[in-house]
């Protein structure tokens, strides 16, 4: 049996996401398996807040005017950043496989982890100034339901969250 490293994304990994998941286990036989939620239910207040010191008006009035995606359009955005990050792992010479998840890829995880295999979780993410800073973020909860090492990494740099 492989240990297997669990990537829960928000977006599609670039290939220096993948170079720096990669350089944390240079050596190592993993298999890497991604999971994408089809997020269509964000918290309101917060995701204006992101969206506004990320300097995207646009998206905060889009969420200000109760622009949410439909369940379709998420799933078909989550399949699109799917594709995308398996194929940047497939361009570093690694195999992952993947899955898109419900809105909330909490009970994802501790399904995949109650498998056995589950060695680690790289959250991948961009900065959430609200979540991250009250811990409400997506790896601050898996470190406090899960009994595996979870890593947040800020997408585009080597930050850790």
């Amino acid at each position: 049996m492989t240990d297997t490293i669990l990537v829960l994304v928000e977006d599609t990994l670039a290939a220096v996401d993948v170079q720096h998941l990669l350089s944390l286990h240079e050596g190592e036989v993993l298999a890497y398996r991604v999971l994408v939620p089809a997020d269509s239910e964000r918290p309101l207040l917060s995701t204006i807040i992101d969206d506004l010191s990320m300097g995207e008006i646009r998206s905060a009035w889009d969420r200000v005017r109760g622009k949410e995606p439909s369940e379709h359009q998420a799933r078909a955005t989550a399949a699109e950043q799917l594709e995308g990050t398996l194929a940047a792992f497939a361009a570093a010479g690694r195999e992952a496989t993947g899955e898109i998840v419900a809105d909330d890829p909490l009970p994802a995880l501790r399904t995949a982890v109650a498998t056995g295999d589950v060695r680690e979780v790289a959250v991948v993410t961009y900065p959430h100034a609200v979540e991250d800073t009250l811990h409400t973020d997506w790896a601050s909860r898996a470190r406090e339901d899960l009994q595996v090492p979870v890593l947040h990494l800020y997408a585009g740099t080597s930050e850790l969250g």
